[in-house]
């Protein structure tokens, strides 16, 4: 099967389980929170294929191959945690807001602050940028290199295929389909893995990879260890465990989800997702101990996939790698348009809104010499801007809109730039620098200035 045909019924199944599964939105209320009566299972789906973003399915191979179990472990364990960690967050924020749609309307609602829902606007909007420019790059480099269509005409496609059924039905659209999606991705690595693994050497070869390539990476805290840890486990922590806290996709799906099941969906939804990095990762192994020298090695999966199995497995992959990327891009979508629920714009605007997500989207695809794991590791240190305020402010602690503004700004200003240089130079000391100033700076400007305020 041609990359072309699998998009055509990628395309295809997409959009027949939205028309069988769904109606098309008239209403706000419907397009942005479902009605607010998703069910558990369903909802721990989408959570689970939300996630699943495009480092999720290469950068955890890149790491089990390049870095072996330190790799893997900073990628993995934070992946995971934040999803439960953002529980008793999730619950908080539909008690306090049970008719709330985005977080910056919710943040808006604690301050009375057009400055502070403007910061988190931008926040939220920027992440949903850069998280879908990273999708269509991601995806489109695969596809591109398959089908030999331009990457920028690929990128295109993965667009409109995202926004022909999410702007039908809006989050529900997104949702059924991201169960659909799941179990594609599922099913695909309960193929890949075993199978692997089954051929001979292949339980030999996995054992020989945990320490990486260069066979140096076998612990979590010796000299290679803590050298993974400060260039990349820190700053990907940080940002993982930040991730649900800065992205309108969680929040939206929190307003969405049964009050009863919110947990439940959560908790689900994490443990779902751990399989596909984790079966990604073994993939990685397997290559790193087989002693296969990859030509890329952000792509080290698809390149030992295409080299060890027959050439029909490679649409099963497609399947993995499209569900994987669109999943997160139909949710960003989705997102984007709730986000314009704060200024009451009508449903007809909303999907406005979407049209120009995905021509930035695919604006930032097309930067050469972009790389998806720099890009990955500069959006998730974004999220961490929010994080502390956030927390806090569903925690009851006592801030002021001006706090809570400033520090948000200063962590912009100040921990986003030391950790772009650094991450721009491969400095393992700036990268965590930045990452630690960018969630700290919030927090103790807001907290400090609202002191300050409250002593007046």
């Amino acid at each position: 099967m041609s990359g072309i045909t699998v998009l055509a019924v990628y395309a295809a199944l997409m959009l027949c389980v939205t028309a069988v599964f769904t109606k098309r939105a008239r209403d706000a209320e419907n397009f942005h929170v479902a009605d607010r009566n998703l069910g558990t299972v369903v909802s721990a789906m989408s959570i689970a294929a939300t996630w699943i973003w495009a480092p999720a399915l290469f950068t955890s191979a890149e790491k089990a191959y390049v870095n072996g179990i330190p790799g893997l472990f900073w990628f993995l364990v934070p992946n995971v945690a934040c999803l439960l960690l953002f529980i008793p967050f999730a619950k908080r924020i539909r008690e306090r807001m049970p008719r709330g749609v985005t977080l910056s309307g919710f943040m808006y609602d604690a301050y009375r602050s057009e400055k502070v829902r403007g910061v988190y606007l931008c926040q939220l909007s920027l992440l949903a940028i850069l998280s879908t420019g990273v999708q269509l790059l991601a995806g489109g480099k695969i596809l591109s290199a398959i089908t030999g269509i331009p990457l920028w005409a690929m990128t295109i496609v993965l667009a409109a295929i995202a926004y022909s059924y999410s702007q039908f039905s809006g989050i529900r659209a997104s949702v059924m389909t991201d169960g659909i999606q799941m179990i594609l991705m599922l099913a695909a690595c309960a193929l890949f893995v075993p199978w692997a693994l089954s051929m001979d050497g292949g339980v030999e070869h996995l054992i020989a990879g945990l320490g990486g390539v260069s066979g140096n990476y076998t612990r979590l805290f010796d000299a290679n260890g803590v050298s993974v840890l400060l260039s990349f486990g820190i700053p990907t922590a940080i940002g993982l465990i930040a991730g649900p806290f800065g992205d309108q996709c969680f929040w939206q799906r929190a307003f969405s989800v049964r009050k009863d099941r919110i947990g439940r969906a959560f908790a689900l939804g994490a443990l779902m997702f751990a399989v596909v990095p984790l079966s990604m990762g073994i993939l990685g192994y397997i290559a790193a101990g087989s002693g296969y020298v990859a030509s890329n090695a952000g792509q080290v999966n698809f390149e030992l996939i295409a080299r060890l199995f027959p050439s029909w497995v490679m649409a099963p992959f497609l399947f993995m790698v499209i569900s994987g990327l669109l999943s997160t891009v139909d949710s960003n979508l989705c997102a984007v348009a709730s986000l314009t629920s704060d200024y009451g714009w009508s449903v007809r605007r909303a999907k406005g809104s979407m049209v120009v997500l995905l021509a930035l989207g695919i604006g930032i695809a097309n930067i050469p010499g972009l790389t998806v794991t720099n890009l990955f590791l500069f959006y998730c240190t974004l999220r961490a801007t929010t994080l502390l305020p956030t927390v806090m402010t569903l925690a009851g602690k006592k801030l002021s809109g001006a706090g809570v503004f400033a520090g948000v700004v200063t962590s912009f200003c100040i921990g986003l730039p030391i950790f772009a240089y650094g991450n721009l130079h491969n400095l393992a000391a700036w990268k965590t620098a930045g990452s630690l100033l960018t969630v700290l700076l919030s927090g103790a400007v807001a907290l400090a200035l609202s002191r300050k305020e409250a002593r007046a």
